[in-house]
């Protein structure tokens, strides 16, 4: 029984602080799929890579960034497989974690501001007024794109990890019910259960490509 209801989002709670290892599952997942006879699972990743490089490669539209494709497409599927993990019973779900969600936005959002700040410089404090502002709101405007340009990775952080954890947690609220209720009422909430899971499948999908296509976009400003 848990004596608080986000307990199990605290890495320090249960099997001796070793929760993080969660990000290393795929490792021993991965290997087989590239030196053993290609499989349908290979096909599938790599038919997804492919589809992401293309759309990717149309974002970035830049000769200077070739293949920075592939490390938004490892970005993806290190968020997408780590969401995967934390919908399995007993598997720390690490993606619900700012340390981990702002550990790979800021220094992604860091790189592309000094790359845009050295080397774009114009371009960069042109982006700061967008065009067709009127004199007099200049100033107001610098200062909003200054803030929201500021604020971006803690944006990328805040959403993959608040659908992460709100998804989990009406699961748990569901899941913490059952054993009060009857038969007829526990067949529904067993399908309620069901359909959660599917939905919160989904959600670790779009947020995901969600997560890895704003940070196309941004690297693309610059």
């Amino acid at each position: 029984m848990m004596t608080n209801l986000f307990s199990s989002f605290d890495p320090s709670t249960i099997y001796l602080s070793l929760n993080w290892l969660s990000l290393m599952l795929m490792v021993l997942l991965a290997p087989s799929m590239f030196w053993l006879t290609p499989s349908r699972l290979n096909f599938f990743w790599i038919k997804i890579s492919f589809v992401l490089h293309k759309e990717f490669k149309v974002l970035t539209s830049s000769s200077k960034m070739k293949g920075s494709t592939l490390i938004f497409i490892s970005l993806f599927w290190l968020i997408l497989v780590n969401n995967f993990m934390g919908l399995f019973p007993y598997i720390f779900t690490s993606t619900s974690h700012m340390m981990i969600t702002l550990s790979l936005a800021l220094p992604l959002w860091l790189t592309f501001m000094i790359k845009g700040w050295v080397e774009n410089t114009f371009h960069m404090f042109a982006h700061l007024v967008p065009q067709g502002t009127p004199p007099v709101l200049m100033p107001f405007m610098v200062c909003i794109e200054t803030i929201s340009n500021i604020i971006r990775p803690g944006t990328l952080a805040i959403r993959l990890s608040a659908n992460m954890i709100a998804g989990h947690l009406l699961l748990t609220l569901l899941g913490n019910i059952g054993p009060s209720l009857n038969l007829p009422q526990l067949n529904i909430l067993i399908i309620l259960q069901i359909l959660l899971l599917m939905l919160e499948m989904a959600v670790s999908i779009i947020q995901s490509y969600v997560f890895t296509v704003l940070t196309v976009l941004y690297s693309s400003e610059v």
